[in-house]
């Protein structure tokens, strides 16, 4: 840190005789390298530092390791969208002091779905895009089957660091800005009933959101808020599957 702050500070100090501040956070020029974290009573790792404290508290609460695994993962849904969403699979291996327990959360690929089905369609391999690779999401309910097997807070309450991110917003990152173009461009060179959903929900100003800009996503909120609520059945049997 002593090598790389007065130069973040000298070049604030050059904006400032200008009247602006303004520094690129999607290309900061500084070498880093981090450090171990020791910790005796439980540590939360995840690429996104917001997610991370979602979990830890929920430890801090006195909620089991799964709980705060549950409560990282839905943040993750909000925080990180390019990387992880609601409609994902989820895999899980729980060590629990004295037997290893595995969770195959994936979901289901639909009944009707065959590789002549796919030649058919024009297709010799398996399409990256449209609802012919969708699965039926597995995650919401491996959520809901790890808490029942090993968790100690209530269900609905590891939502709300989650929740409170969607709602109040939370400031974009530089790598997942960077992401968020990339989707986003993507998105515009796709057309078809089946992709109309996406620019609305992800970029609704017609881009990506800035780095550093505040991104709120109230109807993830409610969606989440459905799947806490009801054990994750909403989900699939519910106002959320309709």
């Amino acid at each position: 840190m002593q090598a790389c702050c007065p130069a973040l500070v000298r070049d604030s100090t050059h904006q400032k005789r200008r009247g602006t501040m303004e520094i690129d956070l999607s290309r900061l020029p500084y070498a880093g390298a981090r450090q171990p974290l020791l910790a005796g009573q439980g540590v939360v790792a995840t690429s996104q530092p917001l997610a991370a404290q979602a979990g830890l508290a929920v430890l801090q609460r006195g909620g089991s390791a799964v709980d705060a695994a549950v409560a990282t993962a839905a943040a993750l849904t909000v925080v990180e969208p390019t990387s992880n969403g609601i409609g994902s699979d989820l895999f899980a291996l729980v060590w629990d002091g004295q037997r290893l327990h595995g969770l195959n959360g994936s979901g289901r690929a639909p009944a009707a779905i065959s590789a002549e089905l796919m030649r058919a369609r024009g297709h010799a391999a398996m399409p990256t895009h449209g609802w012919l690779p969708v699965t039926v999401p597995g995650a919401p309910a491996a959520w809901r089957d790890l808490h029942a097997r090993f968790g100690k807070l209530p269900f609905a309450s590891l939502f709300e660091g989650a929740i409170g991110y969607a709602e109040r917003g939370y400031p974009v990152g530089p790598v997942l800005g960077r992401n968020w173009a990339r989707g986003v461009a993507g998105a515009q060179a796709r057309s078809g009933a089946e992709f109309s959903g996406w620019l609305p929900t992800f970029a609704p100003g017609g881009a990506a959101p800035a780095v550093g800009a505040l991104w709120r996503s109230p109807d993830h909120a409610r969606t989440l808020r459905r799947i806490a609520e009801t054990g994750a059945a909403d989900f699939y049997h519910g106002q959320l599957a309709e």
